[in-house]
């Protein structure tokens, strides 16, 4: 389940194997300018966008969803899950950098994906399907370009998540991760082109599904209140569980959460 939350780096060097962090071990880390390696990173990227990170991305630009995916995404077919995955496109200079990185740093910080926030920690989650709970595991990714690792910055993972603001970006990754496993527990092996359309639309195109959705008869299938139809209106985080939700009732029959 870690698919859409993750990054890789293509730069040349080695990844040492990803560490388990043991319940209250802290780690060194820290990422800033004036360190040889700064911006290092963010060049030659398979870098996966969760629905939630185009939210934050497209709002920060000022630009729709369909015109964020346009210029700044690449549609792929998840190997392990068959779903389409959205990557970030690089830019194609000599050595493929990030389209949002400067000299001077990133210029869509407060709302970067969910990858370079975590980064260098990795995340799993595992769910017990009886008791509905879940276990959280947390990884440190050392790469030897990375100079970050020898700044006195210490943390916890608590601490890290906090500092970075990652737990909303890890709450909506995992209702997203719902939609994704809700095709095994359906026995469905493989996406009609409509259904890689629709699961498409309601993940990624957030403006065009709100368009959709609002069109006269829509809602009225499912037993929404006027209060939660009107918040769906003004509110994007809100639309876009709805949009998840209504994703996996049409492509599975079933969903996690109510629709209202």
């Amino acid at each position: 389940m870690t698919e859409p939350n993750k990054v890789i780096n293509g730069e040349a060097g080695e990844l040492e194997e990803p560490r388990p962090l043991m319940p209250g071990e802290k780690f060194r880390f820290a990422c800033r300018k004036g360190l040889r390696c700064f911006t290092h990173c963010c060049r030659d990227l398979n870098l996966f966008l969760s629905p939630y990170d185009i939210l934050r991305l497209k709002n920060r630009l000022g630009i729709s969803s369909g015109d964020f995916l346009r210029k700044y995404a690449s549609t792929n077919i998840g190997i392990v899950s068959g779903f389409p995955v959205m990557t970030l496109r690089m830019n194609k200079d000599q050595e493929w950098t990030c389209p949002f990185v400067t000299p001077d740093g990133c210029t869509v910080y407060a709302d970067r994906p969910a990858s370079c926030r975590t980064y260098p920690l990795g995340r799993l989650v595992e769910k017990n399907r009886d008791t509905n709970r879940k276990k959280e595991t947390y990884f440190i990714f050392r790469e030897d370009h990375c100079l970050g690792f020898e700044e006195p910055d210490e943390w916890s993972v608590e601490e890290w998540l906090d500092d970075q603001e990652i737990k909303i970006y890890n709450e909506m990754n995992d209702l997203f991760m719902e939609l994704i496993v809700s095709r095994d527990r359906a026995g469905i092996k493989n996406l009609t082109d409509e259904q890689m359309r629709n699961f498409a639309l309601s993940c990624y195109n957030l403006d065009k599904f709100k368009d959709m959705a609002f069109t006269p008869g829509f809602l009225e299938e499912f037993d929404l209140s006027v209060e939660y139809v009107t918040r769906l209106r003004s509110d994007e985080l809100e639309l876009m569980k709805f949009g998840i939700r209504w994703a996996q009732f049409t492509l599975f029959g079933e969903t996690t959460l109510p629709l209202k």
